[in-house]
């Protein structure tokens, strides 16, 4: 304290210079930076960070773990003092994993090493009433473990699946729900009993004579629906209806078939890409009519951004290709630009007229198309 007072008093006989109130401000700031404050045993613990678990990060990288990579992905795990690495691999090894794909695992979702032995094995165990046997599931966890470890309330997942199976889900619809829209089972279960209530008053309202046979014609041609809300779903319904005017029946066999596919993008998102083409197409001359003929027989243009849907057509533009052609074959936008690019390069190369030839040939598959190519270079 005699220290303190000591730079204080240098600190008052030097504030009188002719940045009085300047210097003051400097000096308090100063001051305040150097003041001790009587602290406990905890002093400063609530401002250091987390220290990492040591023997966590040994066992992880013994067992090839991306340490890196599962950082990145959730960090809070490294920090866990209580966790299951060890107990984790030798269920998977059980299951006919090798350690390669378990390190793969464990470096995508790190949270996997926080579920106990007890909880893998009933979650396991409900997976394969679904599944064909345990590689399947392996080869699942492989690709997507989050679809496997991102919740541990069993019992939920228990009751999902058998409300599910009760509208008539086949085994294979609740295996593509699994892998590609696990939070399906993650919902509480009222939720998603509000989604297919919601859809079978939808089927009723349409004139469906089975509503259920509806909700399971939806589901099986859209997986992520379950993950959606309501209000989404009925907004893209009714964006469908005005923008097609179409009358039930038509709008029943659009979201049966094609349609199902756009119910759960962003309504805005469906709005704005849906103008553009309109937009971008009317500006090349197409009509009004035709746009909504172009769109209705491709939906999936509607998933393409403004960018690339104008940067595909001006790119097939440029080469002498009339709109009128690539509405008559709207899967070319499918392909990628730069594969567009690459194959009007080469077809090019190899005397293929592209503003008089076919060009469904960009949309065909790789194999495909090089088979072609190979006939037109002779």
């Amino acid at each position: 304290m005699m220290a303190l007072r000591k730079v204080w008093s240098m600190g008052k006989r030097f504030l009188f210079g002719s940045r009085g109130w300047m210097i003051q401000y400097s000096a308090e700031i100063f001051l305040k930076s150097v003041s001790f404050r009587p602290c406990s045993g905890k002093c400063g613990s609530e401002d250091r960070e987390p220290s990492e678990n040591g023997n966590l990060l040994n066992n992880l990288l013994t067992m090839g773990v991306d340490i890196d990579l599962a950082r990145r992905r959730q960090p809070g795990v490294f920090n866990r003092v209580g966790t299951n690495e060890q107990e984790l691999r030798t269920f998977l090894l059980s299951k006919g994993a090798s350690d390669k794909v378990i390190g793969s695992i464990i470096s995508r979702y790190p949270r996997a090493i926080t579920r106990t032995p007890e909880g893998l094995s009933k979650r396991w165990e409900l997976w394969r009433k679904i599944m064909a046997s345990d590689l399947e599931i392996v080869n699942i966890l492989e690709r997507s473990p989050e679809s496997f470890f991102r919740s541990n309330n069993n019992l939920n997942l228990e009751n999902n699946i058998k409300f599910l199976c009760s509208v008539g889900l086949t085994n294979k619809c609740l295996c593509r729900l699994l892998t590609r829209a696990p939070r399906t089972f993650s919902n509480s279960l009222n939720l998603n009993k509000q989604m297919v209530e919601f859809l079978q008053e939808i089927g009723v309202s349409l004139g469906h004579n089975d509503p259920t046979d509806f909700v399971r014609k939806i589901i099986s041609k859209n997986p992520s629906i379950l993950t959606q809300s309501t209000k989404r779903v009925k907004a893209n319904i009714e964006f469908l209806q005005s923008t097609f005017n179409l009358n039930t029946e038509g709008l029943l066999l659009l979201i049966c078939g094609p349609g199902a596919g756009i119910l759960d993008l962003s309504n805005d998102c469906t709005k704005r890409n849906y103008a553009n083409i309109q937009e971008k197409l009317l500006s090349l001359g197409c009509t009004d009519e035709e746009v909504q003929k172009f769109v209705l027989s491709y939906l999936n243009m509607v998933f393409l951004s403004e960018k690339k849907f104008n940067d595909k057509i001006d790119c097939l533009v440029e080469e002498k290709i009339s709109i009128s052609r690539i509405i008559e074959n709207p899967r070319v936008l499918d392909t990628s630009i730069n594969t567009l690019k690459t194959r009007i390069k080469e077809l090019v190369h190899a005397g293929y007229d592209l503003s008089s030839s076919n060009i469904a040939l960009l949309s065909w598959s790789q194999k495909r198309y090089e088979a072609k190519l190979r006939r037109l270079n002779g």
